[in-house]
């Protein structure tokens, strides 16, 4: 990093092409911040490097000695000025109905989905402490509603959505802000590499054309992943989406930071599963009754 070179950085996980994060890095980068794209290899991304000139590093989540490493890069990288950062964005899908799972699969979900986030946050915490930066967690509105055939996949989702929202009590003193995106249906290669069918002793085994039909639901009507990257960076960034609806009329921008509903559906998910009632209350809550406020002040808890 030049010493003058002052630009907010940010770190996004599962950048692979077609996906949201290799939108999200795009969209991050026009919007003139320092972006770090990772992927497994970064010969998934050369086209990140080579086109868009951002700086790619390889990065499997549920590794720990490459978290580690990745780390090590962004800290020398940034020349320990912090990160400003950090979006979660890897994940990985299981489509198959709740009583034909097996749980070699489910522990992998969650393992990807769930631990490796707390993981990266673990491993982060310090730079972005430095940065007084903000952690992005992409959920889904398969975390908040009954998507069929997807039991496994709904419940690291909902998991990670517990996960952010106790996380964000916890880090709000040491100045890091914790905003999670329900995603709604967007353009993108999770379901694309495994094509799953179901067991010959399924109960389910009549619906076999409605479980083809649901592993390429989320894809129709999908919204671009372009799309979504900017609506999604436009609000994440402080001052750039105070006017997106319906928070236009709160005095804080904050309470519009905690969760971002956007993709395809999710204005219905926002309205029926009672999205508008979700406030802060509970980390005034939180805070004050276990006193967390007293760590802004230096003292020792």
């Amino acid at each position: 990093m030049a010493p003058n070179d002052r630009r907010k950085t940010v770190l996004i996980t599962g950048c692979s092409p077609g996906g949201i994060g290799h939108a999200l890095a795009r969209a991050f980068h026009a919007r003139g911040l320092r972006v770090f794209a990772t992927a497994r290899t970064t010969q998934q991304i050369n086209d990140l490097s080579l086109v868009q000139g951002i700086e790619t590093l390889p990065l499997v989540v549920d590794d720990d000695e490459s978290i580690l490493s990745c780390y090590a890069q962004v800290e020398q990288l940034t020349e320990a000025r912090g990160l400003d950062y950090l979006v979660n964005n890897a994940g990985v899908s299981y489509i198959m109905p709740a009583l034909d799972i097996t749980l070699d699969e489910a522990r992998k979900v969650f393992d990807v989905n769930v631990c490796a986030v707390m993981r990266l946050c673990q491993v982060f915490a310090p730079l972005l402490i430095t940065a007084r930066g903000t952690i992005v967690m992409m959920g889904s509105l398969a975390g908040v509603i009954p998507y069929v055939f997807g039991s496994v996949y709904n419940a690291s989702k909902a998991a990670l959505h517990a996960y952010a929202n106790t996380l964000r009590v916890e880090m709000a003193p040491l100045g890091v802000k914790v905003v999670t995106v329900l995603t709604g249906g967007v353009k993108s290669n999770i379901n694309a590499h495994v094509k799953r069918v179901l067991p010959r002793d399924s109960v389910y085994g009549a619906l076999e054309d409605s479980f083809a039909r649901r592993q390429v639901h989320s894809q129709q009507s999908a919204m671009p992943n372009e799309a979504f990257a900017e609506s999604v960076v436009r609000q994440v960034l402080p001052g750039t989406g105070i006017g997106v609806w319906p928070w236009r009329w709160l005095p804080s921008r904050d309470a519009r930071r905690r969760w971002i509903w956007e993709g395809s559906k999710s204005w219905v998910v926002y309205f029926l599963a009672g999205g508008y009632t979700w406030t802060g209350i509970f980390d005034w809550w939180m805070t004050r009754a276990f006193q967390l406020s007293r760590l802004k002040k230096g003292k020792t808890v």
